[in-house]
């Protein structure tokens, strides 16, 4: 299993989608999840409307390659029309090691068409995934509960050639995380392409051991960003 420290690895939520955040996430040797906008022709890292505050993204691709691209980046895509900023960093800083999703629809259909990795999503009021044969994984998100998120499930999906990105329960403000984790450890499933996003990755490493987790979390590429 590979951990994905949401919004970076903060301590309060302010720091959340912080540079320090996300770069503490890589110093501790996590993958991690963040919100990209764009803002005066910039990408910039935000979750809600970005203003003159919002970092510029180009640091975290910056981090990334400092890092040796070892830290899979999950890019939550919050904005229509950023395919050719999102492919430039991409080029420019030699990043493979990403994935993204929550595009609309449309955008899906073009950052295919282009080659990008993407994963489609699945949650209570997406019984049927988007694109998921052309998808390289599915983004598993129950916002209010995850009973239907089972071992059959995640089988089908990696029987199909998928990896799965699971969403922690606490990213929904549940408390009930530590159930979700303990049905997640008794699974009898290939966890080398699963990912865990989460608000504690230092808890989540310590709660699954060493003999389950994925240091780095490279993610195995089959499509190639475009050039």
């Amino acid at each position: 299993m590979t951990i994905l420290a949401h919004r970076g690895c903060w301590a309060s939520e302010n720091e959340k989608n912080s540079l320090s955040a996300i770069r503490r996430a890589l110093e501790q040797g996590f993958g991690f999840e963040s919100d990209i906008r764009d803002y005066r022709g910039k990408l910039v890292i935000s979750h809600n409307i970005a203003d003159e505050s919002s970092p510029e993204a180009e640091a975290v691709f910056k981090y990334l390659k400092e890092f040796g691209d070892r830290y899979c980046f999950a890019v939550n895509v919050k904005a229509d029309g950023l395919k050719e900023l999102i492919g430039r960093a991409l080029k420019k800083y030699g990043v493979e090691n990403y994935f993204l999703f929550d595009m609309s629809v449309p955008q899906m259909m073009e950052f295919h068409g282009t080659g990008f990795i993407f994963f489609t999503r699945q949650s209570e009021a997406e019984r049927e995934p988007v694109m998921y044969n052309e998808a390289a994984g599915v983004w598993l998100d129950g916002f209010w509960g995850v009973e239907w998120i089972t071992e059959r499930l995640l089988k089908a999906h990696l029987a199909a050639g998928k990896t799965v990105c699971l969403v922690s329960p606490e990213l929904h403000g549940r408390k009930d995380y530590r159930e979700f984790w303990e049905k997640l450890r008794g699974y009898s499933i290939d966890f080398g392409r699963v990912f865990l996003c989460t608000d504690y990755p230092e808890e989540a490493g310590r709660f699954f051991g060493k003999g389950m987790i994925q240091k780095g979390g490279v993610y195995e590429k089959n499509q190639s960003c475009p050039v």
